[in-house]
């Protein structure tokens, strides 16, 4: 699967416009703040994009990032302007050609953006064996990964060192595609289905229950979106099986509970996080506009009071009595099915 992967993004994809599915390149989905910094990077890196989704979380000013399966570094260039010079951002990536992009043209995105310093490095690795590039433990504020984790082989081992690699209260935003059950093996061993990152796509459920194995106690997808396979002959190849874009963020958090439970907790959002004066969204099922009291589950209460945005709430509460199951928490699939995305209900 390495060297499949590695021929089908450093040889036969020479821009955006050979993929055959809807699962990477969706230029609508980026909002408007965002446009901005993606015109600074330089035009090849661009046109060797093969994400699925949207990386950038805010409040990244001083962070250190790592990036899994950076490809041509575009995601590293515009999480460089978010870092700042105080930050750094790593980019990992197996496959050479697609480095080598990235790697000409650092000089000119540190001119471009004005930085005295370069904050971006580059590696050549394999994102299930991140033990093998010498990263320290917990040295990273976020790692982010743009439809890469479908593609891995050893989709344990990339959550288990994403987990060891994270300070705690850290995070792991990420994009990738899920299925609605668990692909059969004809699709998982065809070679075009796998390299438009349909074969390798996780059960969501199976997803859930890797990440929490691997201490991500309770996954909060951000978003999400069916995806169309416009090809008719891929489409039949891939066995009915429905497949969906979605970002997910995962906290480093000790002691997060399983299940959504109420502590009589609220929040108060400042309206602080640049870009985001009117409401914070920290997932799917949690717009937070601001100056409003905002009732929480005692999970997303430390979500937002045990991380980098502890200073843009005001806290309500505490543990000392327990009210039960937040009420209309449930276990269903979490995708909408359609691509109008429906606001939610739980929490």
């Amino acid at each position: 699967m390495h060297e499949l992967v590695k021929d089908y993004y450093g040889s036969r994809l020479q821009g955006s416009e050979d993929l055959r599915t809807t699962a990477c390149c969706d230029a609508s989905l980026t909002p408007a703040w965002l446009k901005p910094l993606l015109t600074r990077v330089h035009p090849e890196v661009l046109s060797r994009y093969y994400g699925c989704g949207l990386v950038c979380p805010p409040l990244l000013d001083g962070c250190a990032v790592l990036d899994l399966g950076c490809g041509s570094g575009r995601d590293v260039y515009v999480l460089s302007q978010l870092v700042g010079e105080r930050g750094q951002v790593v980019g990992v990536d197996m496959t050479e050609e697609q480095l080598a992009v990235a790697l000409r043209h650092r000089d000119h995105h540190r001119e471009a953006f004005g930085h005295a310093r370069d904050n971006v490095g580059f590696m050549l690795g394999y994102i299930e064996h991140l033990d093998e590039l010498g990263l320290p433990d917990a040295s990273f504020d976020v790692v982010v990964s743009n439809c890469v984790v479908n593609l891995s082989p050893d989709k344990d081992a990339v959550l288990r060192n994403v987990f060891r690699l994270l300070k705690p209260g850290g995070e792991f935003y990420f994009s990738d595609i899920y299925a609605d059950r668990r692909v059969p093996a004809q699709v998982r061993n065809d070679p075009l289905l796998y390299g438009e990152c349909l074969g390798g796509a996780l059960y969501w459920g199976d997803f859930l229950a890797l990440a929490k194995r691997h201490g991500f106690a309770d996954p909060r997808l951000v978003e999400d979106r069916p995806i169309a396979i416009t090809d008719p002959a891929l489409a039949e190849r891939a066995a009915g099986v429905g497949f969906h874009s979605a970002t997910y963020r995962l906290f480093k958090l000790d002691g997060l509970e399983p299940q959504c439970e109420d502590y009589g907790q609220a929040v108060i959002y400042r309206g602080t996080v640049p870009t985001m004066a009117q409401r914070f969204r920290l997932d799917k099922h949690h717009d937070i506009e601001a100056g409003r009291v905002f009732p929480v589950c005692g999970n997303t209460w430390r979500m937002l009071h045990e991380t980098r945005f502890r200073p843009h709430f005001e806290f309500i509460g505490n543990f000392e009595r327990h009210y039960g199951l937040f009420a209309g928490c449930g276990s269903s699939m979490p995708f909408d099915r359609d691509a109008q995305t429906a606001p939610g209900g739980c929490c």
